[in-house]
């Protein structure tokens, strides 16, 4: 077996999309699956990550020649809104258009339940839920770095934290007013402050509601920019605030849930599977009495402790079969046609 394994525009998305890409290759290393990053009809299989014209023509292609065509859905537009300037407007047309270009898939990969609901609005074609996951590799000796980053950035736990793009979309605006309105308490945002994590482009994408909600965050709020080593983050913070409007999945909570970070989440359809008040606390709208609870160690050691055990199933160790399962089953029906 050998697949195509190609990520459209690789070069310049970055986040929770890209790591996602990593960890599928990851998991196809592991296993000894022989795959190119190329969109190669030579292949056995065509996956896509990523689906821009490039993507859509090589669909179209490899259904032409026989080759089965699986789509990971990581784009909706609804999860497209609030993301940079100009986002709400493209989303509008992105629905049909995305409609269209998951129509070129013999199977779509969902990462998460919630986001298999959104895509039976976009397309009929099967669908199997395999979470991004996360490496727990990537994570390893992070109670190292606990008094460094700390010190850095003059933080007083227990630290509120969020990791990740910095975006409205992400909950930004809550995340500002909830620190405006515990001054005695340290919040700290790790991650890229412009949509593309670098680049001239970076000031055009930006919204002007994320300037102005970043340059007039209190004094006890903190924006990192980008963090080269970000175990720091999840070394220094104690209580992850993930005030989330939309989500597929959330590749950053599952990270700190296995750090044993106690997760305070915005009660929206992706966070179903979590369980308030025993591997998280969720809140709608006020955030101030959850983070009021946060502050007994006793209860964030107990939510902690949970989110650590929940967060074991979705390992690479523990999903990676089931994308390898899934190529050899999407083989097997595509040659019985």
């Amino acid at each position: 077996m050998r697949i195509s394994h190609y990520f459209e525009w690789e070069e310049y998305i970055t986040g929770g999309h890209a790591q996602s890409v990593e960890n599928q290759r990851t998991m196809l290393d592991r296993r000894g699956i022989e795959y190119t990053t190329e969109p190669d009809l030579d292949a056995d299989l065509l996956h896509l990550n990523n689906m821009g014209p490039k993507s859509v023509y090589y669909a179209r292609q490899a259904r032409d020649v026989g080759v089965p065509v699986v789509i990971h859905t990581h784009q909706t537009a609804e999860d497209f809104r609030e993301s940079f300037a100009f986002s709400n407007a493209l989303a509008r047309p992105m629905a049909p258009y995305l409609r269209w270009a998951y129509s070129f898939g013999d199977h779509l990969i969902c990462p998460s339940e919630h986001n298999r609901e959104v895509i039976a609005g976009y397309s009929d074609a099967p669908k199997t839920v395999i979470s991004n996951g996360f490496d727990p590799g990537r994570l390893a000796g992070f109670e190292s770095l606990r008094e460094e980053y700390l010190d850095r950035y003059d933080l007083d736990p227990p630290v509120v934290f969020n990791v990740g793009h910095v975006i409205e979309r992400k909950g930004l605006r809550s995340f500002v007013e909830t620190a405006r309105a515990m001054p005695e308490l340290d919040f700290v945002w790790f991650g890229y402050l412009n949509p593309t994590g670098g680049g001239w482009v970076d000031g055009l994408l930006r919204s002007r509601t994320t300037t102005k909600l970043v340059e007039n965050a209190p004094e006890n709020c903190t924006f990192t920019g980008y963090v080269e080593d970000i175990r720091g983050g999840f070394a220094a913070g104690d209580i992850f605030f993930f005030p989330t409007k939309n989500e597929n999945e959330g590749m950053a909570l599952l990270e700190a849930m296995a750090c044993g970070r106690p997760p305070l989440v915005r009660s929206i359809p992706t966070f179903e599977w979590l369980n308030d008040d025993e591997d998280c606390l969720k809140a709608s709208q006020d955030f101030t009495e959850p983070l009021e609870r946060l502050r007994d160690p006793v209860l964030r050691e107990r939510i902690g402790r949970r989110a650590a055990e929940r967060s074991e199933a979705f390992t690479l160790e523990a999903i990676g079969d089931d994308l390898v399962s899934l190529y050899r089953d999407v083989l097997a029906e595509h040659g019985d046609r």
